[in-house]
């Protein structure tokens, strides 16, 4: 595992929607994968209201679309219940994430188009139906 220099891991595109979009994220090589991690991520319709959300970039990535996501700490629902096929727990960078099982149409994905922007753009869509 490295810590990584945006500039190496992430496409152009990605830094500057990251940065101009205010992100605080940070950036690290795992084997074959980049892992990005938005720190503070809003989750209005959660508890607690915002957490580090993990967008794990797949060998091939814009090419290959990510699927899923992971938050830490565990986010729950206002009962107090774990959302929707999100209580399976997973271990990154000796760090342990909450995933998501969303899988992202990969039917959509435009390889070499959508990106970042893209990729959060259905997390929040997930996110906003708050189950």
């Amino acid at each position: 595992m490295a810590e990584g220099d945006p500039n190496e891991l992430l496409p152009e595109a990605d830094r500057e929607f990251l940065t101009d979009s205010g992100y605080d994220f940070s950036v690290k090589q795992i084997n074959e994968q980049v892992h990005v991690v938005l720190h503070n991520f809003p989750l209005p319709k959660y508890q607690p209201p915002q957490a580090d959300l993990l967008a794990i970039l797949p060998n091939g990535y814009p090419n290959g679309n990510p699927d899923m996501f992971w938050t830490s700490p565990d986010v729950k629902l206002p009962s107090g219940a774990f959302p929707l096929r999100a209580e399976v727990h997973e271990t990154y960078a000796e760090r342990k994430w909450q995933r998501w099982s969303r899988h992202f149409d990969k039917g959509k994905w435009r390889a070499g188009i959508d990106n970042l922007r893209s990729y959060l753009t259905s997390v929040r869509a997930e996110l906003a139906k708050g189950v």
